[in-house]
């Protein structure tokens, strides 16, 4: 049966190729290659760390007018757009995060090298997921309606997915707003590279965890309580017991990302924290490393504390950010979908597991992947981030061909 399923498929794959709307829009991401990079390159210049998207937001509201399609900022700050010539409802989503961790201080931090190669801070994540929404909704525009449609198309340029934005705007899109309720699939498009399809959503925990003291001079209060020992006590506890739990083949891991804390080298600091990253494949396995955590920061509090002769520490541990996991069965339609085109194209994707908006619609049993856009790319959440729009338009494809499928499947109808 399986393999009778898999040939049906590409059948499939083959017909959709052949729709006039199709091939007219995969003629069109070739043709206006020169067009989308310079829509990349405008969008990566415009600033939008996590919880400040709103000028690139925008920008992309104005953007999608301008192609046809009826757009609007919901309650969060995202975009969201229809392509007019698509049903109304129910819909297949197409998204891209609108944020970065890093941003340009001036646009020219973002340049164009030669060989047309682009560098700077956002530019692989997410300027290469945003710049296809734009092709997407371009080409649409452009182009005859896709034929025998069940299914509507939405385009959702979503705020809050780096760090501590904690999914908010996929999250707001899924749970509170009206279109999201009508969504029946999820291609959210993070990043350029083809070779994964991200299916399992990565559950992860945030904790910002904080000593605080009296503080004093470094030679005349010696002895009081140090919140920065403190820290230091509890972070060495933590990675001597989860160091061993998270050793291969485990499916965890940590990242202390952020530690602060004092005013000066002779003053005994006030307060001191940490920022902590957990993570796993399964919710057993964040439960027990926030446990560990937890028991660490008890334990590396009443060591300072008894180690000090005067002024004691008190620590606090608070969450700043969870991530729901969930998984795509290998027999749901857009897996098989995209699969099938994948190797219509000749493209040979392995299945992962990673942090992604996905992660909203997987933890609510909705059928949702994460890919790449197409081109390549490296250097991500670092200023030397780069780009390269080579072979951009396959990936752009894949992405046509994969709705294309989803948008004729009578069954995703309600």
């Amino acid at each position: 049966m399986a393999g009778t399923s898999q040939k049906t498929d590409e059948r499939s794959v083959g017909e959709a190729a052949g729709l006039p709307g199709v091939r007219e829009c995969c003629r069109w991401y070739t043709d206006h290659k020169s067009w989308i990079n310079e829509q990349h390159l405008q969008i990566c210049r415009i600033p939008a760390p996590t919880f400040f998207e709103q000028e690139r937001a925008e920008w992309f509201l104005r953007r999608f007018q301008e192609l046809g399609c009826e757009a609007r900022l919901d309650g969060a700050g995202n975009v969201v757009a229809r392509p007019r010539k698509a049903p109304q409802e129910p819909c297949v989503v197409v998204s891209a995060h609108l944020d970065t961790v890093l941003a340009p201080r001036v646009p020219e931090e973002i340049a164009v090298e030669a060989g047309g190669r682009l560098r700077g801070p956002g530019v692989s994540d997410n300027g290469a997921g945003l710049a296809a929404l734009v092709a997407i909704a371009a080409s649409l525009d452009a182009s005859p309606a896709i034929e025998d449609l069940h299914c509507g198309l939405l385009l959702l340029a979503n705020v809050c997915e780096e760090g501590e934005g904690n999914l908010s705007g996929m999250r707001h899109f899924c749970e509170s707003s009206p279109d999201g309720r009508l969504a029946r699939a999820f291609l959210v498009l993070d990043g350029p590279a083809t070779d994964h399809i991200t299916c399992s959503a990565l559950e992860s925990r945030r904790f910002e965890v904080s000593f605080t003291g009296t503080g004093g001079h470094s030679w005349s209060d010696f002895g009081t309580g140090n919140p920065v020992h403190g820290l230091a006590r509890a972070i060495a506890l933590f990675l001597d017991q989860a160091g061993a739990k998270c050793q291969p083949p485990s499916r965890s891991s940590f990242n202390f990302g952020v530690l602060e804390g004092g005013s000066n080298v002779n003053a005994i600091p006030s307060w001191a924290r940490a920022k902590v990253d957990l993570r796993s494949e399964t919710s057993k396995g964040v439960e027990e490393l926030a446990a560990i955590l937890a028991a660490a920061v008890e334990q590396g509090e009443e060591a300072e504390n008894a180690a000090a002769t005067g002024g004691r520490v008190v620590a606090s541990r608070r969450l700043i950010g969870s991530r729901p996991g969930g998984s795509l069965p290998e027999k749901a339609p857009l897996l098989r979908y995209l699969k099938s085109v994948d190797g219509y194209l000749g493209l040979k994707a392995r299945n992962n597991s990673a942090s992604t908006d996905a992660n909203i619609p997987l933890s609510k049993e909705l059928q949702a992947v994460s890919i790449g856009a197409g081109g390549s790319g490296g250097g991500a959440h670092t200023a030397a981030e780069w780009f390269h729009p080579g072979a951009r338009d396959l990936g752009l494809k894949r992405i046509l061909l994969t709705l294309a499928l989803l948008m004729r499947d009578a069954a995703l109808a309600p």
